[in-house]
């Protein structure tokens, strides 16, 4: 199972009826087989370039959809989101027209320099990441924007550098240990001595076709274990156990 993430101003659904283009590769994905989309997530949407049906639709199939405004004002938020990527595709259009240079992206909002660069490093800082991918280039980029790209991709090579391989069974026996009981359930948090990072455990449920067939840890944030210890739940690990129970 593969988790993909987007960072676009649009959700790239489509219509998987008609031929695939950069606007429709993501419904595709979904209803094609084999059917290797676990989850997907979408980083900077901006709710006018998206119809309330894709809004309503990400929310049915349980995946991640962060606002524009809401990435802006606190980055560190979609760095769990990152840390359990696979595949990451970054969209040129997500990037503010300022940002990029010349007359190419006419949108005055989106992603600025700083931001774009600082989630290309989250990208190369996660484990799990193998294939990451800039797109909508074009051969007519303005000097500005080439420049922002190559330190894009810079911030993604330091990020890979400074890789700390948690993401294997030694490195996770060195995990702290958290349990927090909420209603009937226990959640099982764990940090990392060595990055201060957190996970919270998705249970293997036994009774149902699971996609994952053993415990799953998802990357979270300490936010999350606070909120779990306030008596409320994370809404990452509700949509994962759910997506894990269909």
């Amino acid at each position: 199972m593969v988790n993909l993430v987007n960072i676009d101003s649009r959700f790239d659904l489509g219509d998987a009826e008609k031929p695939i283009n950069n606007i429709s590769y993501i419904g595709k994905i979904v209803v094609n087989k084999p059917y290797n989309l676990f989850n997907y997530s979408n980083i900077g949407y901006q709710t006018y370039f998206n119809s309330q049906d894709e809004i309503e639709l990400m929310e049915r199939l349980f995946f991640d959809a962060y606002r524009l405004g809401e990435v802006s004002k606190n980055i560190t938020v979609v760095e769990p989101v990152m840390r359990d990527a696979n595949l990451v595709g970054i969209d040129l259009a997500s990037i503010k027209a300022s940002a990029i240079g010349g007359d190419f992206q006419e949108s005055p909002n989106g992603f600025d320099g700083k931001e774009i660069c600082a989630l290309a490093r989250y990208a190369g800082i996660s484990d799990k990441v193998s294939s990451i991918g800039i797109f909508d280039y074009h051969s007519s980029f303005p000097k500005a924007g080439n420049m922002l790209i190559s330190q894009m991709l810079w911030y993604f090579v330091e990020g890979v550098n400074y890789r700390t391989n948690e993401n294997t069974i030694s490195a996770k026996k060195e995990f702290i240990r958290y349990q927090v009981p909420i209603d009937d359930d226990i959640l099982v948090f764990f940090k990392s001595p060595v990055s201060g990072r957190w996970w919270i455990e998705i249970p293997f449920i036994s009774s149902s076709n699971t996609k994952l067939k053993r415990h799953t840890l998802l990357p979270c944030s300490e936010e999350d274990y606070l909120e779990a210890c306030n008596q409320l739940i994370p809404e990452r690990w509700y949509k994962t156990k759910r997506k894990n129970e269909v």
